[in-house]
């Protein structure tokens, strides 16, 4: 069994935060491959399904960012699932809105949700970086970050996890830079700005 954890926010003060990106496209999934109603099991809003003939179970956790690794670590407990079986999506400053990218392990980057996430399960799981862009100043990152994406900014929100949800079955096989591909041919990222500035994030928010 694949587990598949989209983080954020729970609660609709937050549902259109750029730190719910995650949460979004766990949503959109579930849409598209018709898995069943969630239910409120693990800390967590849960449903399940199958991509691609791969049992999947979708967590969003309910225990605020800074606490996603201890909803995620009971669901692995109850069903003796290794990290290593686990695709988080999350929303990602080093990235520009539209840019994704798949990795396994390496650092938190300053995201309390990944940070949780490494302290409760290691690092062995897969990561689907949503890019959301940096506002420009690590003092704005907390605000930022919990502020909803602008209307201008939404076809591209939409892009990105349509092509994300579409290409999931490419990922789940096991190839990454064909998962990468296909993302970008459905939803091309933007040019880069030189001007632009990436950072990481660094703040004690809980909802952070």
């Amino acid at each position: 069994m694949l587990v598949l954890v989209g983080l954020g926010n729970p609660g609709p003060k937050y549902a259109n935060n750029r730190h719910n990106f995650g949460f979004m496209a766990a949503e959109e999934i579930a849409r598209r491959y018709g898995f069943s109603a969630e239910r409120s099991r693990f800390q967590s809003y849960v449903s399940s399904g199958e991509i691609d003939g791969e049992k999947t179970l979708l967590l969003r956790p309910k225990t605020y960012m800074n606490l996603s690794g201890r909803a995620v670590s009971s669901a692995l407990r109850f069903h003796k699932i290794r990290a290593r079986d686990v695709i988080v999506m999350h929303d990602e400053l080093d990235l520009v809105l539209g840019k994704i990218r798949v990795k396994r392990g390496g650092g938190a980057g300053g995201h309390n949700g990944l940070r949780s996430l490494d302290s409760n399960i290691g690092k062995d799981y897969q990561r689907i970086r949503m890019g959301i862009g940096h506002p420009g100043e690590k003092h704005q990152v907390e605000r930022y970050v919990l502020s909803d994406f602008h209307k201008s900014e939404m076809d591209d929100v939409r892009g990105v996890i349509d092509a994300v949800a579409e290409a999931m079955p490419i990922l789940i096989a096991g190839d990454e830079a064909g998962f990468m591909t296909r993302v970008a041919l459905n939803h091309p990222p933007p040019k880069p700005d030189p001007k632009s500035k990436t950072g990481s994030e660094n703040t004690k928010a809980d909802k952070n």
